[in-house]
């Protein structure tokens, strides 16, 4: 296991497993019991559960079935497309996946050495700003010897079923994980950073030059490691998974395993012709049903590609779920994308480097309006500033900021009714450069830039800014809200990024002789004229 990863609940892997190997027995999980409390809060599933160890689903178990693949995984009866869709996005990344699922060559079975096998899994999961292990034992959910949620399409390969175990864990029970948002998934996979695009709002359809540069930036995260889902917004309780005419799925979440530009053309003339086709490529999470229109894998428009290229685009005519749309379709047909940026802080890299800085903090009440910090947002207009208040830099001449707030994840609440992520965003002002104590007026101070406010789990922004110092307010849409958060500042230099904590100057030895400040004036030159005519010493 990681050194840097926490384990949760206080449950090592590598001891747990060590003690039932010493006492030849499999492990059973006391923090997750095979009992229906993990299985669900309300409603129960379709019928008599039996948990069942692999060996007893199928007589060759394995973690993997000739390695990993996008296409291994099948949603179960649990309306948690979005953890599938997830999955298979994290099927892509070797990188991310060998993280997710460590020591993977060590949990696999062993034919050879059955005494090495101890019933007991661990998996690794980025959680408000930290790595955690978790531990969970290998007995799963069936219905008449079949497993009820996730499943690979191998009947002995079980990985997609014991990570999502784990991550139930976390959650709570398995229920917990019905409905939900895929980047915050993949944001616990990767620790990346995770931007919603609204794509009727931003009328991609219509509007060619931006859907020219949206491609242009799903082509380039994709290329660079990043992950990307999508969905089809649902007007109503009754449209939720319900089949579109062109076969898509409405309330539905898809993962994007590919984009690229398609070379147009047979043998070597596609070489030198300029036409090209902007294509995305989509993983349905149930393994099944895709979209019918043009480029779907029987489509007569495949002809125009050589062989070779289809080749290396993986096109394959059968119902897997998976499948291609050409790029203003999928603007066409879609509402939303989720965009998950693993961003770049290594200083040996050939790409673009940022700089980091990642702090947590939290909504408090407190009786004493100077120490509240539950303010609400700028509607709250009397106890806004009394939210928490963090300062950085721009250091070049003009700057690209990404700013990522994150809350912590609550569906462990769902059992009590509780669970719906809290409405937060966060507001950007410039500040005088020698600020160091906390803002209490906004009179002089300019908003520069205002992210949404959504009960999302992640608010996400990319603002330019010229050179100046600069406040981040972050907050949720109520007053008296509580809550954790965390915030993270992307910048291209070291910013400085830190927390305003003190209110006033602090009152030192001095004050008996110099008196303490009453008043603070803030000075703000709009003009000057004939500077050039001043000495050193300032005089004319």
């Amino acid at each position: 296991m990681s050194s840097s990863a926490e384990p949760y609940k206080n449950q090592r892997y590598w001891e747990l497993k060590q003690q039932c190997k010493e006492r030849k027995q499999l492990f059973e999980d006391p923090e997750f019991p095979a009992t229906s409390e993990s299985l669900f809060y309300k409603n129960s599933p379709p019928g008599i559960v039996e948990w069942k160890r692999p060996k007893e689903i199928s007589d060759n178990p394995l973690l993997f079935v000739e390695g990993i693949s996008s296409q291994d995984l099948n949603q179960g009866s649990l309306g948690n497309c979005w953890f599938v869709a997830a999955c298979s996005c994290l099927a892509l990344k070797e990188d991310l996946w060998r993280k997710v699922i460590p020591d993977n060559k060590e949990q696999e079975w062993d034919p050879n050495k059955p005494e090495n096998y101890a019933g007991i899994f661990h998996f690794q999961f980025w959680r408000f700003g930290k790595w955690v292990d978790v531990v969970v034992d290998d007995r799963l959910p069936t219905i008449n010897g079949e497993l009820i949620y996730c499943h690979s399409t191998e009947r002995n390969e079980f990985w997609s079923a014991l990570l999502e175990k784990a991550y139930a864990k976390l959650a709570g029970c398995y229920e917990a994980l019905d409905g939900g948002n895929t980047a915050d998934a993949v944001v616990d996979f990767s620790g990346a950073v995770a931007e919603s695009i609204d794509l009727e709002a931003g009328k991609y359809t219509t509007d060619i030059p931006q859907q020219l540069k949206l491609f242009e930036d799903l082509l380039k995260v994709n290329e660079r490691g990043g992950i990307i889902s999508c969905f089809i917004k649902a007007t109503s309780q009754s449209e939720v998974e319900a089949r579109m005419s062109c076969g898509l799925v409405k309330g539905h979440a898809y993962s994007v395993t590919d984009v690229r530009k398609a070379r147009l053309g047979q043998g070597l003339m596609s070489f030198f012709k300029a036409e090209k086709l902007f294509m995305i490529k989509m993983r349905n999470p149930w393994g099944k049903q895709e979209w019918n229109g043009p480029w779907s894998d029987s489509s007569e428009e495949w002809e125009k590609v050589g062989s070779s290229e289809r080749e290396n685009m993986g096109v394959t005519v059968k119902d897997d779920g998976e499948f291609w749309m050409a790029f203003d379709d999928w603007c066409k047909y879609f509402t939303g994308v989720d965009i998950c940026r693993l961003i770049n802080t290594s200083i040996l890299s050939i790409h673009k480097t940022w700089d980091e800085t990642t702090l947590q903090g939290c909504w408090t009440k407190h009786a004493d309006p100077l120490y509240n910090r539950c303010g609400g947002c700028m509607n709250c207009k009397t106890t806004f500033l009394q939210n928490p208040q963090y300062v950085f830099d721009v250091k070049k001449d003009e700057d690209e900021v990404l700013i990522s707030l994150q809350q912590r994840d609550l569906k462990i609440h769902k059992k009590i009714g509780q669970g719906e992520n809290l409405t937060i965003g966060f507001m950007v002002f410039k500040v005088e450069l020698n600020r160091e104590f906390r803002i209490h007026s906004l009179q002089t101070q300019q908003n520069v830039a205002t992210s949404t406010y959504i009960n999302a789990r992640t608010v996400f922004m990319r603002t330019t800014q010229r050179k100046g110092r600069y406040v981040i307010i972050p907050s949720t849409f109520q007053h008296s809200i509580l809550g954790d958060f965390l915030l993270r500042v992307f910048t291209d230099v070291y910013s400085g990024c830190r927390e305003l904590v003190m209110d006033k100057p602090l009152q030192t030895c001095w004050i008996g002789l110099c008196g303490y400040a009453q008043t603070v004036t803030q000075v703000h030159i709009v003009g000057a004229e004939g500077l050039q005519n001043q000495d050193s010493s300032g005089g004319e």
